[in-house]
């Protein structure tokens, strides 16, 4: 990533050392979202939603944080004695995770994740993470990938958001603008801005639990259960398949 495509982790560093940030999530129908909750970024685990903290319980062995942002998940885990590899494609993420005391800070994509790195018992993709699988496509190579980078008994911990659970106008009509372009109704299309940074178009895919079901499918991992939140925003918890 370019220094002037670094929009979030560039805000992310100057909340952590101005205490100031806002940023733009811009979604190529022309929908625009002002997002100013930066402090979640680096909330302590007792400021956590409760899904969170739950979720948190279930890591084990070494940690492998995908999209590790501010590094939170990280630095708690690692506090609680677990070995963790943080990876961000954000270049001032990861600088801000070294400089919090993550031990372990690597910029990496996800899509660059391979059977190179050390093998992980456990994966989590928090903060809405599961979006960074893109596309029903790529999600399901990359779960196969993963596969082969973690230990037996090896746990995927995952967060999403149901896009059907919603009655907002502008965001049903994206659903059916995505369907009519062949895509997944939550598969969306956006770029974040902060200032004068602005991140290339991704996309980030937000799924249903039926959905998600079947991108998991035949990837040699199963679903082991689901943790609810009191909004639309859950967890899927995933256990690798036996030998």
């Amino acid at each position: 990533m370019k220094e002037n495509e670094d929009a979030h982790g560039q805000e992310l560093f100057n909340y952590y050392i101005n205490n100031e940030g806002a940023e733009i999530i811009e979604r190529d129908d022309g929908f625009i979202a002002a997002s100013t909750n930066v402090s979640a970024y680096f909330a302590p685990y007792n400021q956590w939603p409760v899904h969170q903290q739950e979720a948190m319980k279930l890591a084990h062995g070494r940690v492998l944080d995908i999209g590790a942002g501010a590094g939170r998940h990280s630095l708690y885990l690692q506090n609680q004695g677990l070995e963790v590899t943080a990876v961000d494609n954000s270049p001032k993420a990861v600088e801000l995770c070294r400089l919090r005391g993550v031990n372990d800070a690597r910029l990496l994509p996800i899509t660059k994740i391979s059977r190179h790195i050390e093998p992980f018992d456990t994966i989590i993709m928090m903060g809405n993470n599961f979006g960074l699988f893109a596309n029903p496509q790529r999600a399901k190579r990359l779960l196969r990938r993963f596969h082969n980078l973690t230990f037996d008994g090896g746990t995927i911990i995952a967060e999403t958001n149901d896009p059907y659970q919603t009655e907002r106008p502008d965001h049903l009509e994206y659903h059916e603008f995505n369907r009519q372009r062949g895509r997944m109704p939550g598969q969306l299309r956006l770029r974040v801005r902060y200032r004068k940074f602005k991140t290339p178009w991704m996309d980030y895919l937000m799924v249903s639990k039926d959905e998600m079901k079947e991108i998991v499918a035949d990837t040699g991992w199963h679903i082991d259960h689901f943790i609810d939140s009191e909004s639309p925003i859950y967890i899927v918890v995933l256990e690798k398949d036996s030998e």
